[in-house]
């Protein structure tokens, strides 16, 4: 009898294969105190020296069989662990509360966990958090003297079945024999990019069951499209599948010949599809995956994991690498998007009740000039070699981008006295994620140079629910006609100013709300590289001035479902997903 397992599509495609399972041992760590603090201190270093080691031996093979990216990914760890002040973070802890090495480790570990684990927006920062936890996971099983799981060994082709799949595991795949991954946890984190572009696997993820549901050998069918995953299928779901295989197969060769090609509708009016990327690995992914440009940089990545703030210098070298990699293309930066619920350790920020709504963002960057100054004159350096826009986020009132356009406006001037080069063609604009500034859009209009929509906090806030709290989770709706409403507010405030705007939120790569988006006269759409040629061939299927009724009809509409039933109406090619 067949068993149907929901989930989360990670990466799209269709395979048909054994399981295998790849199930690690118990690794729970309880309170322990030790007599012996030298003895503590010594199992520890040798068990930093022994995962260092073990994680070198991947990383090459990584390199050697998969390619740089997919050794980039095991760097972040050993970056962690050839890390001194982690190290005496750990034997700290060990001397003065005579704790075990194992439950040290623990203790500093549930520490990192908790400044990353709560940042369910951002893809970049929940890989960082699963890279902590691959780490802790070697550490402790050499400190325990158990044998993790290696799925190196896989000798034929099956479908990989885990709790998680960390970015190690990722490293060690073999491409001859790996159809597809399925887990139990887990969400599209920066490495599952990499590995569907490396060896192109449907991955489905967030399952909750599969290990205890799915034996070694069973049959599976993993839908990455769906995110649905078929135990022991029956006949007819085989046939069905192998049917939608070759579909999207066929879906896939015509997609690549819109790589190279504008994003143009039906009925001519072109649209520029970009990346949302947070690390320097992610360019030749985003180029791969045929990104216009780059809407959202994120520019956390050169915070995190740090006991300093980033000097300008460092900071340049890496936007100039972002900038002069996307060829011409736009790169939008985000300034540094951090506080309430993500800290960093170098910044002494006040513990807050409901961080979403306190210091955080451009509020931050405002109060301390440290920390804003040094960005701007990074990011105004690295212009000269690109097309570079700059945004500030969580803009609220006028005065909040007025004063952060002087600030950015003062160190151009700067730069300029000091015979530095600033290219003159910096567009600088605002992420519009507060809704007091999605009704005064036309007074923000005239100051900007575009506006881009940040939908996912938009939308919570405009509802009130953090759409991180499965209780109220229900209330975070794409389509509902008061985000649409929103939406189209502030596309129709910028026009009428001359000025574009883009999306760079989980909306900006929905198929059911492109037909609206680009109805309404979105500029630009910004999303995760792995959505970008499915939107950019959707796109290119629509007659966006036919499409104009259904604008008016979703917008007079009650109710997210009936807008969705209406853009399957209106837009055959959506019908049958």
């Amino acid at each position: 009898m067949s068993l149907l397992l929901d989930g989360l599509a990670a990466s799209s495609g269709i395979a048909i294969a054994p399981a295998y399972l790849l199930v690690g041992p118990d690794l729970s760590i309880k309170k322990q105190h030790t007599a012996d603090k030298n003895h503590e201190v010594a199992r520890l270093r040798d068990s930093f020296t022994l995962t260092t080691k073990e994680l070198r031996a991947i990383r090459q093979r990584a390199h050697q069989d998969l390619g740089q990216q997919a050794a980039a990914v095991v760097d972040a760890q050993l970056t962690m662990v050839d890390d001194p002040v982690l190290l005496k973070k750990i034997e700290n802890l060990i001397n003065e509360q005579a704790a075990t090495a194992e439950w040290a480790v623990k203790l500093i570990t549930d520490h990192y966990l908790e400044l990353f684990e709560r940042m369910n927006d951002n893809d970049y920062l929940n890989s960082r958090a699963l890279a902590i936890r691959d780490v802790y996971k070697r550490v402790i099983s050499h400190l325990l003297g158990v044998k993790l799981p290696n799925p190196a060994t896989l000798d034929h082709r099956a479908i990989l079945v885990a709790t998680n799949i960390t970015p190690t595991d990722t490293a060690q795949l073999d491409r001859r024999y790996v159809a597809g991954l399925v887990t139990d946890y887990g969400g599209r984190t920066s490495h599952f990019s990499i590995m569907s572009k490396t060896l192109a696997l449907p991955v489905v993820v967030g399952t909750h069951t599969a290990t205890k549901k799915i034996h070694d050998g069973d049959l599976l069918v993993v839908d990455g499209i769906h995110g649905k995953v078929i135990v022991n299928p029956t006949e007819e779901q085989l046939e069905h599948y192998r049917l939608l295989a070759g579909e999207f197969a066929r879906e896939q060769q015509a997609w690549g010949t819109l790589r190279d090609q504008h994003t143009v509708s039906q009925d001519g009016r072109q649209y520029t599809v970009a990346a949302n990327v947070g690390t320097l690995s992610d360019i030749n992914v985003a180029r791969d995956h045929g990104a216009e440009g780059i809407g959202l940089l994120r520019t956390e990545f050169l915070y995190m994991d740090q006991t300093e703030l980033p000097g300008e210098d460092e900071q340049f070298k890496a936007y100039r690498q972002f900038v002069s990699g996307m060829d011409q293309q736009r790169v939008v930066a985000r300034t540094l998007d951090i506080g309430g619920d993500k800290r960093l350790g170098m910044l002494k920020l006040p513990r807050e009740d409901n961080p979403y709504l306190g210091f955080r963002a451009i509020r931050i960057g405002l109060a301390e000039p440290t920390v804003l100054r040094p960005q701007l004159r990074a990011l105004l350096r690295a212009s000269v070699y690109g097309r570079l826009a700059i945004m500030f986020p969580m803009i609220a009132t006028p005065e909040e981008f007025t004063r952060a356009r002087e600030i950015l406006d003062e160190e151009e001037r700067k730069l300029s006295r000091a015979g530095i080069a600033v290219a003159d063609n910096i567009e600088v604009g605002m992420m519009l994620e507060v809704p007091s500034a999605a009704v005064m859009a036309d007074v923000f209009a005239p100051d900007v140079d575009f506006f881009s929509i940040g939908s996912n906090d938009l939308i919570q806030y405009l509802f009130a629910a953090d759409r991180g709290n499965s209780r109220v989770a229900y209330l975070y709706q794409e389509l509902h006609p008061a985000v649409l409403r929103l939406v189209k507010r502030v596309i129709d405030a910028a026009h009428a100013e001359g000025k574009w705007v883009g999306m760079c939120g989980e909306m900006a790569g929905n198929p059911l709300a492109t037909p609206l988006l680009t109805a309404m006269g979105l500029d630009e759409f910004s999303m995760n590289s792995s959505q970008i040629l499915p939107i950019r061939s959707l796109i290119s299927h629509l007659n966006v001035r036919q499409l104009q009724p259904l604008v008016h009809r979703a917008l007079a509409a009650h109710s997210a479902r009936e807008v969705e039933m209406l853009v399957r109406e209106y837009v055959p090619i959506l019908r049958k997903n």
